[in-house]
């Protein structure tokens, strides 16, 4: 007899209709087909084991499980589950009436018991696509908890998956949004973040940051050691505004591919922020893997932060792999049998010494020859510093800063002005993929961002005498928006455009240090 289970396989962020198909008839054996890796051809062992601890038989004949389509490759423990039910349907020992109506993934233990897998908010997505339910592992069902659109069951043991698809009594119990508890709320604020309140000085880094968060846009800060950089970066994720249900779903189908998604939370509502070391290999960075392309750090920063301490440090090959991401804001990594595409739309904030030994600009303690300091920065290339539209100095801090210690403004306010900035551009966008000033396209920005004469005048003059590209115009027009949107004007003034050509000193021919 043959009998048909859906399951499902991701692809990136989207999850596609896997067709597992059990047949049994004479002869002797069990055989497994259509390309699995290793992990899933192991399962016929758990999957004979929990059955047989379950009290069913394994039919003495030929058993034949066919993975459809059998030209993808299929990897992950994940089919378990459907092929188990599989076996028992297929054998005749069980009637599953409800075996068509659902989406079915999960590992199976020793003993039956189902155990999490990774990719729950894609496969919920599609179930919802294809007008079906859903049958997942607990940990992996309350990641989707807040997804609306599907029934989408958590069970704990095979017992569980049969008396759902029997049919015979009310399993309204099993379902994920009776099972845990939604959030009450977004949590829009991280208790454990830095807050500007605790950064003293630096007031010029921290007008450029609020910049940056209320647009969205790149930085990168460069100063002596002991000049605020790591702790300025910290304290950002305390000024942005929390994600859309938009922005959450599409981040946590990431984490939820990943293998890191929200267990028991529900969607994640905190904005990302990934601070990987300098060292960090191309693949740790981009992302990658030979059959199994897994995302990297750019992606896991989806929506929120990538802060790269160090930057000048880093190999020369993993900086220059950001630049395609941090202008198409996705990245595809295409591998022999495999091409897989992961969202990519982060704040990249970097920081760097300016100069080898680290202490330019701190009075006298540099020991580096202008030579030193121009080949140390020039690690970071001008098609990168291109994509990198606010850039800072940063001067060591005054001791009076210190131990006046004056009140600084706490991100609280920070974060207002920066969410109010945020509204605007919600609203600008309405109905479009862009969330704010940093995506905007070309034709956007000349919807947008239109200058009168006499700014076009100013900025073409200064884009002659600094030697500005075309890519770093379209940057500055796009800053000059957002300082507008936190005055709260609709149109751009010059004084707007003069603040934010100051955020570009390092384009200048020699660079301004």
């Amino acid at each position: 007899m043959l009998r048909n289970v859906l399951s499902a396989k991701c692809s990136g962020i989207q999850a596609v209709p896997v067709n597992v198909e059990v047949n049994i008839s004479s002869g002797l054996g069990i055989h497994l087909v259509g390309l699995a890796d290793a992990a899933v051809k192991e399962s016929l062992l758990r999957t004979v084991t929990a059955l047989q601890s379950m009290g069913f038989k394994i039919p003495g004949r030929k058993i034949v499980i066919n993975l459809a389509p059998a030209d993808m490759h299929k990897k992950g423990s994940g089919y378990d589950l459907p092929i188990a039910l599989g076996i028992i349907a297929s054998s005749g020992q069980g009637e599953f009436p409800g075996i068509e109506k659902y989406v079915i993934m999960g590992e199976l233990g020793l003993d039956a018991s189902v155990r999490d897998v990774p990719g729950a908010l894609p496969i919920a997505a599609l179930a919802k696509d294809l007008g079906l339910g859903c049958i997942l592992p607990s940990g992996s069902a309350s990641e989707a908890v807040e997804y609306d659109g599907c029934d989408i069951y958590g069970v704990d043991t095979l017992a569980d998956v049969l008396r759902i698809l029997e049919e015979r009594e009310d399993c309204g119990g099993l379902l994920a949004r009776n099972r845990f508890k939604k959030p009450s709320g977004i949590d829009s604020c991280q208790g454990d973040v830095m807050d500007f309140a605790e950064i003293f000085g630096q007031s010029g880094a921290k007008r450029g940051l609020e910049i940056a968060a209320a647009g969205g846009h790149n930085v990168i800060m460069i100063g002596p050691p002991g000049s605020g950089k790591s702790s300025l970066a910290k304290a950002v994720a305390g000024i942005l505004p929390p994600m859309t249900t938009e922005e959450a779903v599409e981040t946590s189908k990431i984490y939820s591919v990943a293998g890191k998604g929200a267990s028991r939370t529900g969607l994640i509502r905190r904005r990302p922020f990934r601070s990987p070391h300098y060292s960090s290999s191309l693949n740790a960075i981009i992302g990658g893997g030979s059959e199994n392309i897994m995302p990297g750090e750019i992606s896991l920063a989806h929506n929120g932060v990538l802060f790269l301490d160090e930057l000048c440090e880093a190999p020369k090959r993993v900086i220059e792999a950001l630049r395609a991401p941090m202008e198409d804001r996705k990245v595809t990594i295409s591998r022999l049998k495999n091409k897989v595409e992961y969202p990519a739309d982060f704040m990249l904030i970097a920081a760097s010494n300016p100069c080898p030994c680290g202490y330019y600009g701190d009075g006298d303690r540099c020991s580096c020859s202008p030579g030193r300091r121009l080949a140390y920065l020039s690690k970071l290339s001008g098609p990168l510093m291109d994509r990198i539209d606010i850039q800072l100095w940063l001067s060591p801090v005054d001791a009076s800063s210190l131990i006046g210690r004056r009140r600084e403004e706490a991100s609280a306010e920070v974060a207002a002005r920066v969410s109010r900035a945020r509204k605007i551009q919600e609203t600008r966008f309405r109905g479009t993929d862009i969330h704010s000033n940093a995506g905007m396209s070309g034709r956007m920005i000349e919807e947008f961002c239109h200058i009168d004469g006499r700014s076009a005048a100013f900025l073409e003059k200064l884009m002659t005498r600094d030697g500005l590209s075309a890519r770093a115009c379209t940057r500055i027009l796009k800053v000059t928006r957002t300082i507008a949107d936190l005055d709260g004007k609709r149109d751009i003034a010059l004084s707007h455009i003069s603040e934010a050509v100051r955020y570009r000193f390092l384009d200048r021919k020699p660079p301004v240090l």
